[in-house]
Order: structure tokens, then C-alpha cells, then sequence
């Protein structure tokens, strides 16, 4: 359960404490940093709503995260739509927040079901004219419904093309056809059979008006739930030409001929072509900003090879089960995660971790489900199926980031939702003012009506931020940089100050042989070679730290006579004939070894946080191997980028100062919080802020939880098995530091983007409608033609998504 209001961890025990107390609670678990409640209770004793009260009671807000619910909505076409159906569900008792992202067409609700079912949110939504759809939508279904629409819209636009260009030819034929040596026939001249000029015409805008049947259908419907969007615009002004034109043929009947040559059928058919081929380049375009998210869904494999009743049995992935046994060969995908069973390979895991070396796998390792298996074949146990997968987590944090709002929105989310009926307003006061009060004749005030109600669509606002989300973010997870919501890509850009953890952080986390000192004419390839000898087939960090340490030098790994482990101590063996103790000082002390002169270099090297491991011969202290979690390799570039975009660099560590600030100066960090406790470093995080600096935290998103929290940005760093870190608002599947430059630079590149974006919907808007009312021609300017009004109004929309689009071209600097 998700809990809100908690302003420190006093709260979270307050919290459990009330909960604590009530009847059929077994256990209640506050954690303060992800802001959430786990409880068991008795559901015959106590339920949700009565828990959710006692919190209320308790002065916080209690939302149970199982009622949060996505739905696919179908049917809007502009950002007024979105904003209706906000205001129809947020209406509705139990709805706790509803949030619509328009480009991608969801709708995101969390709701009490003790108070409101789906199935009432669901008719609501379709109450006001759209069609709510909660069946899961795969990559396929997604793809396939998609493809239908964008079918159907170039269908429509094709008809509605094929009657539009004669209908042009017809109506402008007299006025442009002699100097080009055009004439139209007799029977369908004005000046000659002026109705079958008329008629002509509305039987060609008629096939025309049927294409566009839907701006008429849902138009006039949201209208008359006085809920009007973009497709009423269009509506009331084609349908006011159209009338208009009806009224003309009749008057042409009547015998005033000179309605002939203000027909406005042609207005009617170019605007609704314009915008058909409007809708269709924004349908185009929108399936582009979703890219990301198709190649992530598509990278899953459809079938999987599991062993069942001691049988190979090809089966869909959905119907993998935890603890099925799969076989994979060489060159085939990894259907779910699991864990290593039999067999040895290597493993291109790529396309989710960003590392581009295949790793090695054998016995006993973890498998990231949609990685390549490159070279053996190996039979692994499903751990995580279905929506539990690292990529089904990676998934639903891009969809859920691609889904949400940044802050920057509300504003053109506001304006959207009153924005059609103040554009119906003006369009009504702007004619009658030209015609009562100018003296202008109706087909000028037509003009100006049509105009106005065409030209002004919200679709550009509509789309300017979520569009911009999504290519934003979809880039983040093509670089491995998991951004998890509009809020977290919003504040990125606004960072003054990054604290790094160290270990695992700064630092490889892992240790590597720094020293290798020796005595007694030893040489030093010999004894790391010796080392290496004996750790090899050791799990312990130390050992597998010497055997990757003579790897790297190309050492041969000799092979044991004898072996003997010393827990607490170190190990014993014999390599050549020889008898080789390898550990701490306590086994050298105990086995009779002087140290000699190493006990002052052993004391050097502890002092600077290395670890030494004394390697005997025979009897004789034969040197030193020294041991110490390095610094990474891109640590210093990052820290370098970091300062080229005039973000201060601070470092977070228990180690004491002096090895702490001996590390910040390979990488050169501003500034050093060394011995700082895990459970101090939030305050310290928060200590920084008081000095009025945005804050984010980076570390492994799990001993830095509290502090990942308390930043205005939690940046954990972590393998694709890691992505669910729920501490941090922007997870990198990478342990490369150079992501975090990545994300800051992505953050800053998409708010500008959006800023232009908006900057242009409401330009054209601001510009438009003036110039639509007949500003210009007050001016001695140029009255604006309802037609080229139709074609600014959809170059708007897809001028838009075409600038979201330019994200797609970003590359981190490096």
C-alpha cells in the first residue's frame, strides 16, 4: 500500500503503529523510502478500507497500489478528449487520481474497489463518447490495431482525395481554367447551367462528408454532452459550408443566380481531406515515438523448449512456469530468467545490459530472459515468468515513464480543456461582429466563422509534452537509462550538486590486485602465478581477485598436488612440489613464517584500504599480493562531463577521510563525506539541499535507499536484474558512470524539446486565430481561406510530433 503525507521516519513508525493496533493485523512494515506499507491481516477480521481509514485517522494518505489501473482508451482525437475523460472518471466516488496521457491513448486511474469497479470506470468512459479497453495489449495486438488504423485513415483519405480534386477543378475552373487555356463544359458552367453547377459539386462533396463521417458522429455527439473537442470544430464549420451550400442550390433554383459563385462545398471537401491527410501523417508519426518500447516488447522470444515428463516440449512463454527445466542451444534467446543448471556458455546480454562482451555463464548463474545464448547449449530453471522478467520490469518502467506527466503540462493540459468551447465562442462573436457590425455580407461572416473553428485545434498542445516523453525516454532505454517518470525527466535538468555512494559506485565494487610486493629473490609474475594457482576454483572475492589478476597476465594456472582450506585463515597447497601457504597474517604467525621486512610494507598498504595476502614457500615469506576495490574506469570521465555541464560532484562513503579523499582525487570530486554512516547519508543529502541545490543521489539503490529517497533525484545503478529498484527515479541497467552525464544531458535535450513544442502550439494558436478572425484583413491584409486554415491546423500537429521526433538523433557526449 502506497502511503503518502510521511515526512520522516517518525511517521513511518506512527504509521505501523496504529495499523499495529487493529484487530486481525498480524504484521505492519512502514519503509519510509519507497513510501510504502506492507501488511498482513486477517481479511474475515479487517479489510482495506478500514486499514486505509486508521491511516487517514492518523493524519496520512493511504492508496492500495494493487487498484491502480491502466486502460487502452480509444476514440479521442485531441487533447480536449483526454481532458474530458479525466474530468468524467476523477468524478466518480473511489477514484483517487486519473491521468490521461493523449499520445499514448491510456489512461492511468487508482481507485478504492470497495467503492468503484472497472467495469463502472469503463462505462463512464464510454458514457462520454470514447471506449475504455482493459484486456492486456501485447506487442502484436498493439502493432496489429495500430496498422488497421492508419489502413483506415489513408483508405479514407484516398476517397475523400479522388472527389476533391474535381471538385476543386469544377468550382475554381472559371475563375483559373482560360489563361491556361481550360474550359469548363457548358453543362457544368456557372454562367451557363449555374445548378448543375451547384449540383455537381454536392454530389462530389457528399462521398467526401461520408470519409469523414467520424468528425461528424463523435463531434456533434461531445458537443451535445457539452464536452466539445477538436472533431466539434471541424463538424460545426464543415457543416455550416455544407448547409450553406444547400441553401445556395436553392437559391440558385429560385433564380438568383448570383449565389453561384459562393458555394463553399469546396471548403467543406478540402478541410476534411486536409485534416484526413492530417490524422494520417499523425498516426505515422505517433507510431514512431513508441518505437523504443515495440523493440523492447519485441525483443521476447514466442516459444520456449521446456522438459516435461522427461520430454522435450516446445511450448508459448506465457505458459513457462517458476521451476520449469528450459533447454536453449546456441545462437537461440533465453525465453524467461532463471538460474544455470548444466552446461557452460556465453551469453550476449547486450541488448538489455549495454555491456557489448557476451558474459560466461556456468553452474549456478543468473540468466536474463531475451539474452542471446552465443556458443553451448545449456538447460536452466525458470525463476521469473511473465510480468516478473527483468525485461517485463524494463518494459513497464519505460510504459509507465512514456505514460506520465511532467509538470511543464499542467498548464497546456488546462488550457486544453476549456480551450474548444472559448474557440466556439470566438467563432460565433467574431462573425456576427463582422456582420452587424462591420456590415460585412454572410458569406464574409461564414468565412470568418469557418476559420476560426477550423484553424484552432488543441491536438499541437495535446501532444506537445507526452510526445517529447516518449521519444525522450524511449531514448534513455536504447543507452540503458531508465527513466520512470515525466516528473524524475523533468527535474533531471535542474541538478546542481551529484552525490556518488563509492563502493560499487565510484568504485568496481569488486576487488582487483593493486600490489604485488616480494622478498627473498622471488620474481613477481611467479608468485601471482603460484596465487592464482591455489585461488583457482575459489569463491571467495580475495582469491577470485588474484586468479582474474594473473588471467590478465596471461599466467599459466598450474595444477595443485594437494589442497587444504583454513577457514579464517587462508589455504594450504603444494604446486611443484612445493608447499605454499597463501592468507592472513595470523596463518603466517601460526605456521612459524617471519615476516621480515613486509610487516612495514603490509601496515603501508593496509593504511592506504588495500588488503594484504602473505604467500609462504617452504616455509619462507615469499612476498605480498595486495588487494583493493579500484576505481572504475569511466569514474573520472564522468565526474570530468559532469563538471563541463557546472554540476559540483560530492562523494558519500563510511571508509575514513583519508582513504576517501585519496579517492576523490584520482577523479577528481569537489567534495568528500567520508565515515558517514548508511543510515546518516540522507541527512546528508538533505544538508546539501539546504543550501538551495537540486540533489541527486547515485548508488546501488539499496544500502542508499534513504538518501536515493531523500534526493530530488535517486539515481541507482544497477544490472538489468535490478531495474525494480523502487527507491530511485532513474535506474541504470549499466554500472557505467557515463550514464549519469546521459541522463542529465537526455533530461535537458527533452525539456528544451517540450519548451519548443509548446512554444510553437501555442505560437500557432496565438497567431492563428487572430489572423483567422480577420485581423490581417483589417490591416488591408488578406482574408484567410477557410482551406488554408485546414492545412495550418494539421501541419500543426504533425509539425509537433515531427520536432519530438528530432530526439530520436541524440547521442551522449562522451
Amino acid at each position: 500500500m502506497k502511503i503518502g503525507g510521511m515526512t520522516c521516519a517518525a511517521c513511518a513508525k506512527r504509521i505501523e503503529k496504529v495499523t499495529g493496533k487493529l484487530s486481525g493485523v498480524q504484521n505492519a512494515s512502514v519503509n519510509y523510502a519507497t513510501e510504502k506499507l506492507t501488511i498482513q491481516f486477517d481479511e474475515a477480521i479487517v479489510s482495506i478500507p478500514d486499514i486505509q481509514t486508521t491511516i487517514e485517522k492518523a493524519g496520512y494518505e493511504a492508496i492500495n497500489e494493487s487498484n491502480k489501473k491502466v486502460l487502452k482508451i480509444e476514440g479521442m482525437t485531441c487533447a480536449a478528449c483526454a481532458k474530458r475523460i479525466e474530468k468524467v472518471t476523477s468524478k466518480l466516488d473511489g477514484v483517487v487520481e486519473s491521468s490521461v496521457n493523449y499520445a499514448t491513448e491510456k489512461l492511468t486511474i487508482s481507485f478504492d474497489p470497495s467503492m468503484v469497479k472497472v467495469s463502472e470506470i469503463m462505462k463512464s468512459i464510454e458514457k462520454a463518447g470514447y471506449k475504455a479497453i482493459e484486456e492486456q495489449i501485447t506487442i502484436d495486438t498493439d502493432k496489429e490495431r495500430k496498422e488497421k488504423e492508419i489502413k483506415l485513415l489513408w483508405r479514407k483519405f484516398l476517397i475523400s482525395a479522388i472527389f476533391t480534386v474535381p471538385l476543386l477543378i469544377i468550382t475554381m475552373g472559371h475563375m483559373f481554367g482560360e489563361p491556361i487555356g481550360f474550359k469548363l463544359p457548358k453543362i457544368i458552367d456557372p454562367m451557363v447551367h449555374p445548378l448543375a453547377f451547384g449540383i455537381s459539386q454536392l454530389l462530389l462533396v457528399l462521398p467526401v462528408l461520408i470519409a469523414g463521417n467520424k468528425f461528424f458522429s463523435v463531434g456533434f455527439s461531445s458537443l451535445v454532452k457539452a464536452s466539445p473537442n477538436m472533431d466539434s470544430l471541424i463538424a460545426i464549420g464543415t457543416s455550416a459550408a455544407f448547409l450553406y451550400g444547400i441553401f445556395a442550390i436553392f437559391q440558385i433554383y429560385g433564380g438568383n443566380i448570383d449565389y453561384a459563385y459562393d458555394l463553399y462545398f469546396e471548403a467543406a471537401g478540402v478541410i476534411i481531406t486536409l485534416i484526413l491527410l492530417g490524422k494520417y501523417l499523425e498516426a505515422v508519426t505517433k507510431g514512431k515515438t513508441s518505437e523504443a518500447i515495440k523493440k523492447l516488447m519485441g525483443l521476447a522470444p514466442k516459444t520456449a523448449i521446456v522438459i516435461r515428463n522427461g520430454m522435450e516440449v516446445e511450448i508459448s512463454i506465457e505458459e513457462v512456469e517458476v521451476g520449469d527445466l528450459i533447454i536453449v542451444k546456441p545462437g537461440e534467446k533465453m525465453p524467461v530468467d532463471g538460474e544455470v543448471v548444466e552446461g557452460i556458455t556465453s551469453v550476449d546480454e547486450s541488448m538489455l545490459t549495454g555491456e557489448s562482451m557476451p558474459v560466461e555463464k556456468n553452474i549456478g548463474d543468473s540468466i536474463i530472459g531475451a539474452s542471446i545464448n552465443k556458443n553451448g547449449s545449456i538447460k536452466y530453471k525458470a525463476t521469473r515468468v511473465g510480468k516478473d522478467t527483468a525485461l517485463a520490469q524494463i518494459i513497464k518502467l519505460v510504459e509507465d515513464a512514456q505514460g506520465s506527466k511532467a509538470p511543464i503540462a499542467k498548464m497546456a493540459d488546462i488550457i486544453s480543456g476549456y480551450f474548444v468551447p472559448v474557440v466556439i465562442g470566438i467563432a460565433i462573436l467574431s462573425a456576427l461582429a463582422w456582420y452587424f457590425f462591420a456590415g460585412e455580407t454572410g458569406v464574409f461572416s461564414l468565412t470568418i466563422f469557418i476559420s476560426v473553428l477550423v484553424i484552432a485545434c488543441p491536438c499541437a498542445l495535446g501532444l506537445a509534452t507526452p510526445t517529447a516523453i516518449m521519444v525522450g525516454t524511449g531514448k534513455g532505454a536504447e543507452y540503458g537509462v531508465l527513466i520512470k517518470s515525466g516528473v524524475a525527466l523533468e527535474t533531471a535538468h535542474k541538478i546542481k550538486t551529484i552525490v556518488f555512494d563509492k563502493t560499487g559506485t565510484i568504485t568496481e565494487g569488486k576487488p582487483k590486485v593493486t600490489d604485488v610486493m616480494v622478498t627473498n629473490g622471488i620474481n613477481e609474475e611467479y608468485l601471482l602465478q603460484l596465487a592464482a594457482s591455489a585461488e583457482k576454483g575459489s569463491e571467495h572475492p580475495l582469491g577470485e581477485a588474484i586468479v582474474r589478476g594473473a588471467e590478465e597476465k596471461e599466467l599459466e594456472i598450474k595444477k595443485l598436488d594437494y589442497f587444504k582450506a583454513i577457514p579464517g585463515h587462508g589455504i594450504e597447497v603444494k604446486i611443484d612440489g612445493k608447499n605454499i601457504l597463501l592468507g592472513n597474517r595470523k596463518l603466517m604467525v601460526e605456521s612459524n613464517i617471519s615476516l621480515e621486512e613486509l610487516e612495514s610494507v603490509s601496515d603501508r598498504l593496509a593504511g592506504e584500504g588495500k588488503t594484504p595476502m602473505y604467500v609462504g614457500i617452504d616455509g619462507i615469506i615469499a612476498g605480498i599480493i595486495a588487494v583493493a576495490d579500484t576505481v572504475k574506469e569511466n569514474s573520472k570521465q564522468a565526474i570530468e562531463q559532469l563538471h563541463k555541464m557546472g554540476i559540483e560532484v560530492a562523494m558519500i562513503t563510511g571508509d575514513n577521510k583519508r582513504t576517501a579523499e585519496a579517492i576523490a582525487k584520482q577523479v577528481g570530486i569537489d567534495r568528500v563525506l567520508a565515515e558517514v554512516l548508511p543510515q546518516d547519508k540522507a541527512n546528508e543529502v538533505k544538508k546539501i539541499q539546504s543550501e538551495g541545490r537540486k540533489v541527486a543521489m547515485v548508488g546501488d539503490g539499496i544500502n542508499d535507499a534513504p538518501a536515493l529517497a531523500q534526493a530530488d533525484i535517486g539515481i541507482a545503478i544497477g544490472s538489468g536484474t535490478d531495474v525494480a529498484m523502487e527507491s530511485a527515479d532513474i535506474v541504470l541497467m549499466r554500472s557505467d558512470l557515463m550514464d549519469v552525464p546521459t541522463a542529465i544531458q537526455l533530461s535537458k535535450k527533452t525539456i528544451s524539446n517540450i519548451k519548443q513544442n509548446l512554444f510553437w502550439a501555442f505560437g500557432y494558436n496565438t497567431l492563428g486565430i487572430p489572423v483567422a478572425m480577420g485581423i490581417l484583413y483589417l490591416l488591408g491584409g488578406p482574408l484567410l481561406n477557410p482551406i488554408i486554415a485546414a492545412a495550418a491546423m494539421s501541419c500543426s500537429s504533425v509539425s509537433v510530433l515531427l520536432n519530438a521526433l528530432r530526439l530520436k538523433g541524440f547521442k551522449p557526449a562522451r
